[in-house]
């Protein structure tokens, strides 16, 4: 069941389909869907398949890689708001099937069914809160706590694999440690098999891991 149609009645469902235009979408494997920066002028729906999720820091210095598996709804918060374009690159890491609805049905169907609207304001009021919460908590002791927290953080969700591209000496300057010290927890991390490293490249196979450390 797709997230914001969770709860509906079959005499809901049926009314949504036949009275809402959806757009059918199919998707080869390796192909783009949405490049960070594109207008985000529809509500996506991933039906079937995962895809490889992107995020850049504005200085590009650094990107997370992490995995998006149906079903889900492709970044419902940035329909509205200051910024309505994407934040992330979606590339299919399988042929994907894919819905897009208008915002013009979208607002019709929060208008007629309660229960979208409902599902609409938890996703994006459950982001917001995560968001504004971070500040205030408690700031990880040792460098260990340190590079899980930075992980966790620039994640979409805490758990799964991560891949981090960073150079060494942007992680030790954003963490406030010394490269050396950072490369030495890195590779005993590495040594317990929470992680495998390369140059300029994190892998973390499964977050939720590191979080119960």
């Amino acid at each position: 069941m797709l997230p914001l149609f969770q709860g509906m009645s079959n005499n809901d469902l049926n009314e949504v389909v036949a009275r809402t235009k959806f757009g059918f979408h199919r998707v080869s494997k390796g192909k783009k869907v949405v490049s960070e920066g594109d207008p985000c002028q529809n509500l996506l729906f991933l039906l079937e398949g995962s895809l490889q999720v992107t995020s850049r820091a504005d200085d590009n210095s650094y990107s997370m890689v992490e995995e998006l598996a149906a079903p889900d709804v492709i970044q419902p918060e940035r329909i509205f708001g200051l910024t309505q374009r994407y934040s992330k690159t979606f590339v299919a890491l399988t042929e994907c099937r894919l819905v897009s609805v208008s915002k013009a049905e979208m607002l019709r169907l929060s208008e007629e069914h309660m229960i979208f609207q409902l599902n609409l304001l938890n996703i994006i009021s459950t982001q917001s809160q995560r968001i504004t919460h971070q500040p205030w908590r408690v700031h990880p002791q040792g460098i260990r706590n340190k590079i899980i927290r930075f992980v966790e953080t620039h994640s979409m969700r805490p758990a799964g694999e991560k891949t981090l591209y960073i150079k060494m000496e942007t992680l030790a300057t954003l963490i406030a440690e010394s490269r050396l010290n950072v490369s030495r927890e890195l590779n005993a991390m590495q040594h317990e098999g929470l992680i495998s490293i390369t140059r300029g490249i994190i892998r973390v196979p499964a977050l939720e891991k590191l979080l119960s450390l």
